[in-house]
């Protein structure tokens, strides 16, 4: 049996388990090198932070993740041994040259993402917030593809339209 959405690629049952298989199967390997969720979270966090206000202290973190003070100090604990940040009790977080580097990856990778969901159609508020729902399960090599398009529909806005007309 042939199934498919409407103007999606059809494919057969078998191959659609085989795909859904082989998605499973990377996401695992992808999994053991990639930095987790709530670790981005907190990371993102940091690096907004130091760039609005100076400095990020646990208080601050805590307060914009919306979880306990002693929930961030044991990731700050962690990320700190991992080499992502520099962390003493009672003195603000400082980032590592790994933990900014990957900052500014996440924060370019957000820019991105919000500027194709508006390309779309998605009010600016409801990009970010989609975006923050999905930027942490996309290869570096899927992010690039998707700001090639959105390059391409920057540069030309009438052929934009007309892909985006029903």
């Amino acid at each position: 049996m042939i199934t498919g959405d409407r103007g999606g690629v059809l494919m057969s049952d078998e191959s659609r388990l085989d795909a859904l298989k082989g998605a499973h199967a990377a996401e695992m390997d992808a999994r053991a090198e990639a930095v987790s969720v709530r670790f981005e979270d907190h990371l993102e966090v940091i690096h907004e932070l130091i760039s609005a206000r100076g400095e990020a202290r646990v208080m601050d973190i805590a307060e914009h993740l919306a979880v306990s003070r002693p929930t961030v100090t044991k990731m700050l604990q962690r990320m700190a041994a991992d080499g992502w940040i520099q962390y003493q009790r009672y003195r603000p977080v400082t980032l590592t040259e790994q933990g900014r580097t990957h900052a500014e990856w996440m924060r370019h990778r957000h820019g991105v993402l919000v500027r194709f969901l508006t390309m779309l159609g998605i009010a600016e508020e409801q990009a970010h917030i989609e975006t923050e729902g999905i930027e942490h399960h996309l290869a570096h090599e899927t992010v690039a593809t998707i700001e090639k398009l959105v390059a391409n529909g920057e540069a030309d806005v009438t052929l934009w339209a007309k892909l985006m007309e029903e």
